[in-house]
């Protein structure tokens, strides 16, 4: 269950306002998509991720959850982009829900090979969104090039980089608030 706070936006459902255009188009793509998420992230793949994420998680209190979907969910598909399909996770997976609002999430959708990175309230007044679009890019030019492991490596790092320039003089002491190994959804 979701919880919601004074001071957070929980995004479960698409808001009225922030409604995409529905697309049929769309809708098609991701019901004729073939589920193989699994086929390009294979368990080694995975571990790597993993290890990567909790390397960049050292010296800082940032946390990074990363979500490797292969489609939009076919009911949410007509009228959901991945833009707000990044959002829904994060808020059901309580990204946003870390004690110092440091919540990362990365997530790759395979079926459009797009990236979209969302971050916690914490982070957002400190950092700018160019920093995050680059990274965005730069993974997306991996994926293309069918270097599905190397883009989400590279992109967990450059994440990992930015959260060590804002957070490094913060807190000595971390916990470990999220997963480290990467979420799967077909």
């Amino acid at each position: 269950m979701v919880t919601k706070t004074d001071t957070t936006e929980i995004v479960t459902q698409p808001k009225t306002a922030e409604v995409n255009q529905p697309s049929f188009k769309r809708w098609l793509k991701h019901f004729l998509y073939m589920p193989a998420t699994k086929r390009y992230f294979s368990k080694q793949d995975q571990a790597a991720i993993a290890q990567a994420v909790t390397e960049a998680e050292q010296g800082h209190v940032g946390e990074i959850q990363v979500v490797i979907e292969g489609h939009l969910p076919v009911n949410q598909a007509y009228f959901q982009n991945t833009r707000m399909r990044a959002r829904q996770l994060f808020a059901e997976l309580g990204v946003w829900d870390t004690e110092f609002n440091s919540g990362v999430l990365l997530y790759i959708n395979l079926c459009e090979r797009k990236v979209e990175i969302v971050i916690d309230r914490g982070i957002k007044t400190a950092t700018q969104q160019i920093i995050w679009d680059e990274i965005c890019q730069n993974m997306i030019a991996q994926l293309i090039e069918q270097q599905f492991r190397l883009a989400v490596v590279i992109g967990v790092r450059h994440i990992g980089a930015v959260l060590t320039q804002f957070y490094a003089q913060s807190v000595k002491e971390q916990n470990n608030e999220l997963e480290n190994n990467p979420i799967i959804l077909d």
